[in-house]
């Protein structure tokens, strides 16, 4: 469905009017505690250095507007400016915790080492889902040459309706991304066998999606295909007990660039995006001394 008129055009603005004030939440809270742990002696036996650490735990996303281009031998067109969601899972104990469904929500795992005393390096997965919206109206330019397509046509900054016989673009099984990531913790507090840290750190790696895409009316495509890459930053509260076993609350923010996304049985067709992401992930992990 086409609307003649231009697209008027909308902006992240609501993105980051949403997370700002929080983001200025955690900076004041960095720059607190990094002054405070400075007078803290951290007793022997709580030294990190030499520890391995794993966790697993779940994510909440938000996602910016991007455009979305797509590629292929009969059609080359950008939809502008497409929102997105992500998609949770319905909490319930058993698939959540069952080992043969823990994978089925938006996750998080990873297996980090402390080399220093305050710096580890980790690696791991954070398991999101992509949804564009269906129904929305976006700005699209470029063509559709596929005459057996409702939607064949030359377009110049129209405006069409996101609808199912038209596109449906999920990263839903999911929004893979694979990162190595250097972090550094400081503890500012203990209380008995509670260890307060707050951690903070920068990782970057690959997209894997499994890209779950109907286009034009072609085949049903949905297949897991290295992407792209992203780069982010994070920072956390650690509550550590008896020196063994943690909850970390984290806020994530990072940016997502796919220039080869795989939309159909063709290697000819794909799409490409680029976007800013956040992340509030809530994990729970254990630490091992390999000393």
């Amino acid at each position: 469905m086409l609307i003649n008129q231009k697209n008027s055009g909308r902006s992240v603005n609501y993105f980051f009017g949403v997370h700002l004030p929080l983001i200025f939440v955690i900076i004041f809270i960095l720059t607190a505690s990094i002054g405070i742990s400075q007078t803290i002696e951290i007793p022997k036996s709580k030294s990190n250095k030499g520890k391995l650490y794993i966790y697993w735990g779940w994510n909440n996303d938000w996602f910016s507007n991007s455009n979305i281009s797509f590629t292929g031998t009969d059609y080359d067109f950008t939809l502008k400016d497409v929102s997105s969601n992500d998609r949770q899972s319905p909490f319930n104990i058993d698939t959540y915790l069952n080992p043969s469904t823990m994978t089925i929500p938006q996750y998080n795992f990873r297996v980090g080492y402390f080399f220093k005393e305050n710096w580890d390096i980790s690696i791991g997965v954070d398991h999101m889902k992509y949804v564009v919206t269906n129904g929305q109206t976006v700005g699209i330019t470029g063509t559709i040459g596929d005459t057996s397509s409702n939607y064949s046509g030359t377009y110049d900054n129209e405006l069409i309706r996101i609808s199912t016989d038209f596109l449906r673009f999920e990263h839903t099984d999911g929004l893979n991304y694979i990162s190595i990531a250097f972090r550094r913790s400081d503890r500012i507090a203990t209380l008995g066998k509670i260890d307060l840290s707050i951690t903070e750190g920068l990782g970057a790696g690959i997209i894997i999606p499994k890209t779950n895409t109907v286009l034009l009316g072609k085949e049903r495509y949905d297949e897991f295909h290295l992407s792209g890459f992203a780069i982010n930053s994070m920072i956390g509260i650690n509550i550590k007990f008896w020196d063994s076993f943690f909850i970390q609350p984290e806020f994530k923010a990072g940016y997502v660039n796919m220039p080869d996304i795989r939309t159909t049985k063709s290697i000819l067709d794909k799409a490409s995006q680029t976007f800013l992401f956040t992340q509030l992930n809530f994990v729970i992990g254990a630490s091992i001394d390999l000393n």
